[in-house]
């Protein structure tokens, strides 16, 4: 019964948040690897994390817990010159509808049963309701604000 509930809300569009973008996170670079786990992107775009530098310049990751890496090490990072400027802005893409979202107001579900293109990560959705929807099919232990993203919990989910 879950599954068809499930279903249903999903074909009429529930949960879809007003502040979503229109589009999707689209892949800037074909042969581009993520700079924190080395992945090839196009082999994971489903979890595309993207940010932009203060100079307007993008970079993309291969998934939500490698973009949080570098967030919080941006010192580290500028330092060795991986990283052109201080992040700006960073967008997700809602695990459900792909719709990119402003990160810091994503919701992020953690402890699922699905696993990122390196292992454990932090599913992220437009929307309470769409975390919740998620959760019912794939399990999870939190739903999580974008300000509980902290660097333990980044360092846990790399273990």
């Amino acid at each position: 019964m879950k599954k068809i509930i499930l279903g249903v809300l999903l074909c009429m569009g529930i949960g879809m948040a007003d502040d979503a973008f229109s589009g999707k996170v689209i892949l800037l670079d074909q042969n581009a690897t993520d700079l924190v786990y080395q992945l090839p992107l196009n082999k994971h775009q489903k979890w595309l994390s993207e940010v932009e530098f203060a100079n307007k310049q993008k970079m993309q990751f291969v998934s939500v817990k490698s973009m949080m890496q570098v967030y919080q090490h941006q010192d580290y990072f500028l330092k060795r010159h991986l990283i052109p400027a201080k992040i700006e802005t960073l967008y997700v893409q809602d695990y459900l509808n792909g719709k990119r979202v402003d990160a810091r107001k994503a919701v992020y579900v953690f402890g699922s049963r699905i696993v990122g293109p390196h292992g454990d990560d932090l599913i992220p959705f437009a929307s309470l309701q769409n975390a919740k929807l998620f959760m019912m099919k794939h399990g999870g232990t939190k739903m999580l604000p974008f300000e509980k993203l902290n660097k333990g919990l980044i360092r846990y989910l790399d273990m």
